[in-house]
């Protein structure tokens, strides 16, 4: 039924191809980002025995940092919208996933509230073709060709492709892929069918700029955990499609991969108002996930006590300096602290009224950008690109690299 209902859309004719801009030195480019691509499945390689010789040949002939420092929240639609604005969320306006209760609660589907400019943005005013595979934050963006992250349904990593193709512009683009790839109107939009759509623009339109966010190995993580071997298994997966893409990637084409954030494994969820309570402790803390906040000195006392003495999944105290540089939002807190190895601070009320409880998710992100090996991923690799290794790098300096190798000027917002 979905194939038939997709394929009504075809027009009889497809697409001219588009003629690129003649750009002297500049690439196009290919950006895939591997969603909860922690930095250290690709340090780690060899100690784990990761089948991954996709990866491993990028690596080894590409530019390569030491990891990327997130921004915060390290979660997946302010991390993306960072890395196409070269911004903090603070700054460009896509603060989670979801938006605020106060202003619907649904999520930041669309790039009219990205409150800066984007390297999207920026590519259409310079004249480049761009192109968008389940990229969040996109719908309604400028982009030529866009496959938006937008759903009505989720199945794990994967959303119904109907939702999909109902904003996809221009608008027989599932049809027309489908037309050449048969498998691909499936009911759910997945990082394989993801894969066939990135493969086809490849060969078909070959846009300036191509975007994909495959999101399979952040499901399973969520799951399951991280740095396991069904995770592993995942990305080994993962490898696979990147495998087919760099077959079809014409020889202009510098790639780049990258991640939105690192990946912890969570055992304990920690409820901090039922511990304030048990102890006695007047005043309240508000739980974020992967930090707490308070602004009451009696409980920021009490947190710095716990964090020196290492009690009850109580961690380090963010440094003054840092909530400065990465969550001016937080500036008005007394102490910001993070959970210790493992733990999380729950969001709301434990319904059991319990301190710790089991988590729902065996592994999560959302952590503090700064926080041991956390981190994301960035490498690049292509004609002319040198192997060299880099020290780790702000996320929010990707956006002028990948400006740079499209030969473009992304004036800073």
């Amino acid at each position: 039924m979905i194939r038939a209902l997709l394929l009504l859309c075809l027009l009889p004719s497809a697409l001219a191809a588009p003629q690129p801009p003649a750009r002297g030195a500049a690439h196009k480019l290919l950006v895939i980002s591997v969603d909860g691509l922690d930095w250290r499945y690709l340090r780690d390689r060899n100690s784990t025995g990761l089948l991954i010789p996709n990866l491993r040949r990028l690596l080894a002939g590409g530019e390569v940092t030491d990891g990327v420092t997130g921004v915060w929240p390290t979660i997946t639609w302010p991390s993306h919208t960072s890395i196409l604005t070269g911004v903090r969320p603070d700054q460009h306006g896509i603060l989670g996933n979801r938006r605020l209760k106060a202003e619907g609660g649904d999520y930041y589907w669309s790039a009219s509230l990205i409150r800066t400019p984007t390297l999207l943005s920026c590519a259409a005013a310079h004249g480049l073709t761009t192109a968008t595979v389940t990229w969040p934050v996109t719908l309604d963006a400028p982009v030529t060709y866009n496959l938006p992250e937008y759903f009505a349904r989720r199945n794990g990593g994967s959303m119904d492709l109907l939702t999909v193709a109902s904003r996809a512009v221009p608008p027989t683009l599932v049809a027309e892929i489908s037309k050449d790839e048969p498998s691909f109107p499936q009911q759910w939009m997945d990082d394989r069918t993801r894969t066939l759509a990135v493969v086809w623009l490849l060969r078909h339109r070959q846009p300036d700029l191509l975007l994909v966010h495959l999101v399979d190995l952040d499901s399973d993580q969520h799951d399951l955990g991280p740095f396991n071997g069904t995770s592993r298994a995942t990305l080994e997966r993962s490898d696979e499609l990147i495998g087919q893409m760099l077959a079809a990637l014409p020889p202009e084409y510098d790639i780049v991969v990258t991640s939105d954030h690192g990946f912890e494994r969570v055992d304990q969820v920690a409820d901090l108002p039922v511990l304030l309570a048990q102890k006695g402790i007047p005043g309240t803390a508000q739980s974020l996930g992967g930090i707490a906040t308070t602004g009451d000195p009696a409980v920021a006392d009490f947190l710095r006590a716990e964090s020196q003495e290492g009690k009850d999944g109580i961690g380090a105290i963010v440094p003054r300096e840092q909530v400065l540089r990465y969550a001016p939002e937080l500036a008005s807190a007394l102490l910001v602290v993070q959970p210790q190895e493992h733990f999380m601070f729950r969001y709301g009320p434990s319904p059991a009224g319990a301190y710790l409880v089991p988590p729902t998710e065996k592994g999560n992100h959302g952590f503090w950008p700064i926080r041991g090996d956390y981190g994301s991923v960035f490498l690049l690799s292509g004609p002319g690109v040198r192997p060299r290794f880099e020290p780790r790098i702000e996320m929010t300096s990707i956006a002028g690299r990948l400006s740079a190798v499209l030969g473009i000027s992304c004036a800073a917002p």
